[in-house]
């Protein structure tokens, strides 16, 4: 048997028992086991840890863990630089991609929305969401802790809110998302970038008043579904103002 002492700072509290919260606590093992190990043991999936230090001094997951030593672990804060040299987080993505798994079909949709490619089915398999999360560099987020801690997963998120306009608002912020957005570029039902048409190219696929009313479509080349900036389109220009004034009150 060993025993480890550690503290778990900001975020990754959320995933400890109540009565380890912003605190040092002592920890048993059964016997000697990695960082990785240990910390998602406690609860924190990897992904969302940036720096462990055991000690004082900054290691990597697969560190082995001995008896009486000290464990300080942090998560990614987005308003403090940590030298590459010490991080044990994911790195940069050259883009911000995603993908989502079953529970979170309607935050795929908001996301779509901005203008993020997100993936999002109702029958991916656990395994395949890790390995399509780490083949194609898609920041994996899920609302089921096991998937998130499987070893493929580099890049991944467990959204706190269950409300998908919360969520929204948590993965904005959590990934200062607010730059990168393009609204109203993509297909919110199935993904795809849209294309521009005119009014004679999708008569035949909007209703007769809609089409004498617009004069701007859009139109999805995969799915076919035209858009326009009707009310739905209003109510959802009203959630991205909201959005960009996080730029200004983070």
């Amino acid at each position: 048997m060993l025993q480890v002492t550690v503290r778990c700072y900001g975020s990754l509290n959320d995933f400890l028992a109540p009565e380890r919260r912003g605190v040092e606590f002592i920890h048993t093992l059964n016997g000697p086991c990695s960082v990785k190990d240990l910390i998602e043991s406690l609860g924190p999936p990897h992904p969302e840890v940036d720096v462990v230090l055991v000690e004082g001094r900054a290691v990597d997951f697969t560190h082995r863990v001995e008896d009486g030593q000290r464990l300080a672990v942090y998560p990614i804060f987005s308003s403090i630089n940590v030298t590459p040299l010490v991080r044990v987080g994911p790195p940069a993505l050259p883009e911000l991609r995603f993908l989502l798994d079953v529970g979170l079909g309607r935050l795929a949709g908001l996301l779509r929305m901005l203008g993020f490619d997100t993936l999002w089915r109702n029958d991916y398999a656990d395994d395949v969401l890790a390995r399509l999360s780490r083949d194609e560099q898609r920041i994996l987020l899920t609302r089921d802790l096991g998937v998130l801690k499987r070893s493929e997963v580099v890049h991944g998120y467990f959204p706190r809110e269950t409300d998908p306009s919360e969520q929204l608002v948590e993965v904005v912020r959590r990934f200062r998302l607010t730059g990168h957005m393009r609204p109203f570029t993509r297909c919110i039902a199935c993904n795809a970038s849209l294309a521009a048409a005119s009014p004679e190219e999708v008569r035949d696929r909007v209703p007769e008043r809609v089409h004498a009313t617009f004069t701007r479509f859009q139109q999805c080349p995969e799915c076919k579904r035209v858009f326009w900036a009707g009310s739905h389109h209003t109510r959802m220009q009203v959630i991205i103002d909201k959005l960009r004034e996080l730029e200004q009150h983070p």
